[in-house]
């Protein structure tokens, strides 16, 4: 996946807001693909722009899958890739932020009860680290949206095959993020309703799409949206990753600018949307995310938290430590 050059980029710099402010990053990517790497090194480089990141939590991205052995279980190579360098990472980098302190897999929850072992798997590759497992949901009908990588068929959040392997995460005290598009939130509500003891993470406040068919709606998408989501708040165990806006699905067109936005552009533009997760939700069940390197397609580390600490400025200092900080902490168990 492509990112924008760092003299593009660094056209807007600025210095951190609120410099101390304890943050863990909820979600990034590590990858290493043979004409594209994002690997520890680099995250570190973007993390070193000022902001206070404590640790990070990784979420799969299709990237070092083990080249031989059964087909279920080659994902696991991605958990033991990661675990590996941030084992190395804390070893060489004990002073700096704990990168991949927790780990999302992924494994093919459509294999129902037989993908205990795949879970097992990616527990005893990463005892320390493993929280959760991801299997992308995101899927449209129309081709100018991209479906995921996991190549998922429609409604696949209410296929009964599907949901007996969601059930095994339960039994090994593992959360659930959920990937999608907006039109499919109502299926992530369904699921929630059918397993209250699973704790669900919803990614990027739930693809809003802003592209093909969905250009030039961005009013009336976001009225549906906030029915959605205010429906799904109603379920206890489902938390929100507030970000995730800075894609090309999204439609907002910051990569194609001759300037990348500003901290205080890109807050104006987003924060309707993260500001109304934190009213339905509660700011102990949201948490601020960089999703790196997606977003450095049209935006830079540091003014990307930049625009996150604007758009919390009016919240007290009880709810900025969640945001940032203690609900990520919580919800991924870590120390």
């Amino acid at each position: 996946m492509p990112v924008a050059p760092e003299d593009w980029l660094a056209l807007v710099r600025e210095d951190a807001i609120d410099p101390d402010l304890p943050i863990i990053d909820a979600h990034h990517h590590l990858w290493d693909y043979p004409d594209n790497r994002y690997v520890a090194e680099d995250l570190l480089a973007d993390i070193a722009s000022g902001h206070n990141i404590r640790q990070s939590v990784f979420v799969e991205c299709l990237s070092r899958y083990r080249d031989s052995g059964p087909e279920a279980l080659i994902p696991v190579g991605e958990t033991e890739y990661v675990c590996e360098i941030a084992d190395r990472s804390d070893a060489t980098y004990p002073e700096c932020t704990r990168i991949a302190a927790a780990i999302v897999g992924f494994a093919n929850l459509c294999l129902g009860s037989a993908v205990q072992p795949v879970l097992e798997a990616h527990i005893a590759a990463a005892p320390a680290r493993i929280r959760g497992i991801r299997h992308a949901s995101s899927w449209d009908i129309n081709n100018d949206v991209r479906n995921a990588h996991t190549r998922p068929p429609p409604q696949l959040l209410l296929d009964a095959q599907f949901r007996k392997g969601f059930a095994c995460l339960e039994k090994l005290g593992l959360s659930f993020d959920a990937w999608l598009y907006h039109p499919q939130i109502c299926e992530l509500t369904d699921l929630a309703r059918a397993f209250p003891r699973i704790q669900i993470i919803l990614d990027h406040v739930g693809g809003v799409l802003g592209i093909g068919p969905y250009a030039n709606r961005r009013d009336e998408i976001f009225q549906q949206w906030k029915r959605d989501m205010a429906e799904l708040a109603t379920c206890d165990n489902v938390c929100v990753k507030l970000g995730g806006l800075a894609m090309k699905v999204n439609g907002f067109g910051w990569h194609t600018h001759d300037k990348p936005p500003t901290s205080e552009a890109l807050a104006n533009a987003t924060a309707p949307y993260y500001q109304y997760c934190i009213e339905r939700f509660g700011a102990d069940r949201c948490m601020f995310e960089s999703n790196f390197p997606v977003e450095k397609l049209s935006v830079s580390y540091g003014v990307l938290w930049n625009s996150f600490k604007r758009i919390s400025a009016g919240c007290s200092a009880g709810e900025r430590a969640a945001l940032f900080h203690d609900t990520a902490r919580r919800v991924y168990r870590l120390h």
